[in-house]
Formats: structure tokens, C-alpha cells, sequence
């Protein structure tokens, strides 16, 4: 008998646990709340873009997460955050998830990602009037040339890895990298190929001559490292709107 109770008082005691892990998921509090919260940082063309006059948000993350929304049966929150900040507004609960991201090693070892649904690829810019300046890679990585990155991005360590003889200037959002180039306090950004020829069409910007792609990165949701339930939704959600045509659409209206 004691030993049958012990049993009993076990599986009442996982029953519990479970039903508790459950009631904590985001999923629950997405339905119960009608809010569905996605920090976004508005400054990834055309992945993510505020217009600062109407505080509103358009681009490819956007129309996703609308949709996610829409399947949720819930209205959509757009959270304003920046690179540095991202992954620790999703740990911190701020929001339940954010739009694309670069999936990193060290972004991993504390948050999660959903499946992924999108791939970049890494090229240095500059500006036209200072392309024959360069020739591959090992032209930018000289003294005298300065790289401008966005503090808290992916390509703040790439860049730091790639020209370490060169000058690094790091910029804190919401100021760009590439604005730095524009503006000629520096001589070349990376970027990816999607953010990259958004730039190239309404600024100008060039591909730094004979520069391959450098690491292709996978893009995904961020989302809470702890929380398989969401997780489990979210990448459920992407595998049925991949089948139906949803995120080749989508891909398809932004040029991606």
C-alpha cells in the first residue's frame, strides 16, 4: 500500500509539475491577455522599419508577426528595443518574442530560437566615390581605414574579428553603422546582402570590389530559452505557413 501511494503521490506530483510548466508558456498568457508582444527595433530595412511620424512599423517581420497574430486570434504589440537589448528583452519577459534574427552562438546560451525560415550572407560597403579604394578584404584591414558597426549586432564581432588593423568605430542605436559611412566619418560597413541592397538602391552604397560573402547565417525568432511549449508552437506555426506559401509570398513581396 505505502508503496502504491508513493506511486500515486509521484504522478500527482508530475501531474502538477506539468500543468504548472504549461500554465507559465507565453502561449497561455498570449491567449488569456488577446496580446501577442514582439520586440522589433524598427531600424532593418526591409526586414523591420518605423516611420518616426506615426510611430508605425512595416516590413517583412512585420507582416509575419501580424499574421502570427492574426492565427493567434490576437492583436499584435510591437515593442520598440535595440540591438543591444534584444535577446535580454525576451529573457527578461518584456516581450514573448522578437522578429529575425541572426542565430549566434553566444545569443544560444541563453535564449531560443524558433525554426528558421530565412538566410543572409555578410558583405563589407562602402560608398561609390571610394571603391577603387579597395580590392578584397585584405584592403580593409589596414591602418588608416575606419569600419563602422551598430553596438550589439552580430556584425559588431564579425567586424572586430575580420579587420582587427583597421580603426573600429562602434555606434550605439539608433545611430547606424552605415550612417557613419555616408556621413564620411568612416570608410566601410557590413551588412547583409538583404539590408545591403536596400541601401544600395536608396543611397548608393557599393559591394567593396572582389569581396566573397562571408558567413551565411540563418535567421530565426528569438524566443525564451526555457519555454519548449511556445517554442514548440512557433516552430509548428512557420512549418504550416512554409507548406501553404505564406513565407515564400512574403519573401517574394520584399525581394528576399
Amino acid at each position: 500500500m505505502n508503496k502504491l501511494m508513493t506511486t500515486l503521490a509521484a504522478s500527482v506530483l508530475a501531474l502538477g509539475l506539468a500543468a504548472a510548466a504549461q500554465a507559465q508558456s507565453a502561449l497561455n498568457e498570449i491567449l488569456d491577455g488577446g496580446v501577442l508582444k514582439v520586440g522589433t527595433t524598427g531600424d532593418w530595412n526591409p526586414m523591420t522599419v518605423r516611420d518616426p511620424a506615426t510611430n508605425s512599423y512595416k516590413g517583412f517581420d512585420i507582416d509575419v508577426m501580424t499574421e502570427l497574430a492574426k492565427d493567434l486570434g490576437v492583436e499584435v504589440e510591437f515593442v520598440p528595443t535595440d540591438w543591444k537589448t534584444l535577446v535580454n528583452g525576451v529573457v527578461a519577459g518584456k516581450y514573448h518574442m522578437t522578429g529575425s534574427a541572426s542565430i549566434s552562438p553566444a545569443r544560444m546560451k541563453v535564449a531560443g530560437f524558433s525554426e528558421t525560415y530565412l538566410s543572409v550572407e555578410i558583405y563589407p560597403f562602402t560608398t561609390a566615390d571610394k571603391a577603387g579604394d579597395f580590392d578584397g578584404y585584405a584592403s580593409i584591414n589596414k591602418p588608416g581605414v575606419t569600419v563602422s558597426t551598430t553596438l550589439g549586432t552580430t556584425f559588431e564581432a564579425l567586424v572586430k574579428a575580420w579587420f582587427p588593423d583597421a580603426e573600429i568605430k562602434v555606434v550605439e542605436a539608433p545611430a547606424r553603422g552605415f550612417q557613419e559611412v555616408l556621413a564620411g566619418r568612416a570608410d566601410v560597413f557590413i551588412t547583409s546582402n538583404i539590408e545591403g541592397a536596400t541601401l544600395a538602391e536608396k543611397h548608393g552604397v557599393v559591394r567593396v570590389p572582389n569581396t566573397e560573402p562571408r558567413s551565411p547565417s540563418p535567421i530565426a525568432m528569438l524566443l525564451p530559452q526555457d519555454d519548449q511549449v511556445w517554442i514548440n508552437y512557433v516552430n509548428n506555426w512557420i512549418k504550416v505557413k512554409e507548406a501553404k506559401g505564406f513565407f515564400e509570398e512574403t519573401r517574394r513581396k520584399y525581394g528576399l
